[in-house]
């Protein structure tokens, strides 16, 4: 009776044992599933050199592509223009980048290294706001070519060493991520500016719209002017430079309200490229 009593005593322990065990049909908790890695940002939109080789050169987006235009600023400072600016002349334009602010206007502006230099916070928050990029306009405005508006020239073996200069002074004073857009210093260039640069991995923007502010004295005839030219597609030039530009910004307060209401969308030179590449 005592090995009986024994045996049911433990094979009741054991049932018990096994329906504790077995008692829920919950399977076991997994893990979390591990978050998704960000998405690497995309290299901005670039354009192939050309059977000959060189930089390639950028002048406008396609014209079917809907219209869209861009508006671009440079902010031109030359390398000896130090003096100047400590004695009073502003190379630079506040006032026109919180009307571009203010109107909700993107745009592309190429900086000269020597303007991030003298304008150091300024260039930092242009290119940190979202509303901007930053482009290169080379680090002493000298020009490419001889006979280029007279500007002094840079030797053919420093054309490279200046474009990346400048992209070195933005990076010092805080801008995160210049683009790799170059616009040659006055618009001039040549094919042995154009090879010269090739290892700099840059596209030149040119422009197929001139703003004509530079030095002028009446914004109206500068709005005029830019909205005579604009087609789909446009890169349009004006100036960041209150000395030398100082209409600019109350020609844009008219070109931006008249644009829109004919239907256009203003971007960046970024969008334009990627549009043209297919991309955008």
């Amino acid at each position: 009776m005592i090995t009986l009593s024994r045996r049911v005593i433990a094979a009741c322990a054991l049932a018990a044992a096994l329906t504790a065990c077995g008692s829920s049909t919950e399977p076991a908790a997994r893990p979390p599933a591990p978050a998704p890695s960000p998405a690497a940002p995309s290299a901005p939109p670039t354009l192939a050199a050309g059977p000959a080789g060189g930089v390639p050169v950028f002048e406008h987006g396609p014209r079917d592509a809907g219209k869209t235009v861009a508006l671009t600023f440079d902010a031109d400072m030359t390398a000896d223009q130090g003096p100047r600016a400590a004695a009073g002349e502003r190379f630079d334009h506040p006032g026109l980048i919180e009307t571009l602010k203010n109107l909700k206007v993107p745009a592309t502006v190429f900086m000269t290294g020597r303007w991030a230099e003298e304008y150091p916070e300024q260039a930092r928050a242009i290119g940190r706001d979202p509303l901007f990029e930053v482009a290169n306009h080379s680090y002493s405005h000298y020009a490419f070519t001889a006979d280029c508006y007279g500007l002094p020239t840079v030797p053919e073996e420093r054309m490279r060493a200046d474009v990346e200069r400048a992209y070195q002074v933005f990076r010092a004073v805080g801008v995160p991520e210049p683009m790799p857009y170059f616009r040659f210093p006055g618009g001039c260039y040549d094919r042995r500016a154009l090879k010269a640069l090739t290892p700099a991995g840059v596209t030149a923007v040119q422009w197929d719209v001139v703003g004509g502010d530079a030095f002028a004295t009446d914004p109206d005839a500068v709005a005029r002017q830019v909205l005579d030219g604009v087609r789909p597609g446009s890169v349009v030039v004006l100036h960041c430079t209150r000395s030398a530009a100082p209409t600019t910004e109350e020609a844009v307060r008219t070109v931006v309200p008249e644009l829109r209401r004919q239907g256009y969308r203003f971007v960046k030179v970024s969008e334009l490229i990627g549009t043209a590449n297919g991309r955008g």
